[in-house]
Parts: C-alpha cells; structure tokens; sequence
C-alpha cells in the first residue's frame, strides 16, 4: 500500500484529489472490462517502454489482465490516471492523454463481438450509433447510466451519470464512435456536471 501511495504521488495535488474522489465513490460491483485495461497497457508501451507498463501495474494492482474477464473500476481508474501522467510529456498533457485513452478503448471495443453488433446496427449511421451506445457501455462496464438528448439531425448532448472516467476520456470515446460510422469533421466537448456525471455536446457532418 506504501509502495502504491508512494507511485502515485507523480500526480499534481488537484489530480490526485480528484482521482481518490471517484475511487472513494467506487464500490465492488463497479467493473470494467480487461481490454480497456490492455488497451491503456499497449499504448504506455509504446510510448515509453515496459518500464512504464511495469509501473503502472505495479498501481493498478494485477500482473496481467485477461480482455473479457472483468476487474475493479477502481484499478482502472489507478492505472488511467498514472498512464496519462506517465504518457501526458509526449501527448500533450494529461487530458490529452486520456482522450487518447478514449479513443484506444474504442477502438478495442468495436473489435470485439459486442462491438461488431453495435456497428452492424448503426449501418454506418452516427446518429443510429449514438442512440444504440447506452447497450454498447453495457457490455463493456456494469455501471453508470447513459443517454443522448438530439439538438438537431447531426448534433445532441450525450448524457452519463455515475461513470467514473473524465470528460476528457469520453471526449475520445464519443469521437472515436462517430468516426468509427463515417461522421467527419466531430466535435466533442464535455462538462462535469456532478461527481461522477457529465454531459457532452456533440456534432458532426
């Protein structure tokens, strides 16, 4: 336990503050699936190296995850958090990283089975795929609620609550979503709105 306080004193106060605010929030039940894990793993190790990827395992608890198999949010939230800090110098900064992150777990979900159905049911429809994507989180993590209010026939204000990454994070997974059915030129902004709610505003052509 030392030794995980000691490795995450790499985060800035606020960050760290906000880190043991969502964690605290977490409960045994809140999983995700082991792909987001790997998939946050494969992208430190490319930046940086099997000495990073050892360091955030070190953090997030385990030695190895398993893509289907489904683990505490709180370790993931541990591993994110410490992967952005590790990859943030190189990507931009720490939100910048956790897009990144967003995008990478998309990318690995809609390589899965789950995910295949999604984008089978889209047809190639952002809109269709936005209003399928509450199912889509189901699949991949048992918490949170999810929703999507449409301001017009290319732009909506997509809506979660309790769900434990940042807007930052989601703003690459609803980005990746929509480019992953054809959307161009996608515009994502999120906003916390709660501990563990946020909205974000979207559009695309």
């Amino acid at each position: 336990m030392a030794d995980m306080a000691q490795k995450l004193d790499v985060l800035e106060p606020q960050l760290a503050r906000e880190l043991e605010e969502r964690v605290s929030l977490a409960t045994r039940d809140d999983t995700a699936r082991g792909l987001f894990f790997n998939g946050v793993l494969g992208a430190v190790r490319v930046l940086d190296g099997e000495a990073a990827v050892q360091r955030c395992l070190a953090v997030a608890g385990e030695k190895k995850y398993v893509d289907f198999f489904n683990y505490p949010v709180e370790a993931y939230l541990r591993l994110a958090f410490t992967a952005a800090q590790v990859m943030g110098p190189k990507l931009g900064g720490f939100d910048a990283a956790l897009r990144r992150m967003g995008v990478q777990a998309t990318t690995d979900f809609l390589s899965s089975a789950a995910g295949k159905t999604l984008l089978l049911l889209a047809s190639n429809s952002p809109k269709r795929m936005l209003g399928n994507l509450h199912s889509g989180y189901k699949a991949a993590v048992s918490y949170g609620e999810r929703g999507v209010t449409w301001t017009g026939d290319t732009s909506g204000v997509f809506s979660m609550k309790r769900d434990f990454m940042t807007p930052a994070y989601h703003e690459g997974v609803l980005q990746a979503v929509i480019e992953a059915v054809g959307g161009k030129q996608v515009r994502v902004s999120g906003k916390k709105t709660g501990p563990l709610d946020a909205e974000y505003t979207l559009s695309w052509q």
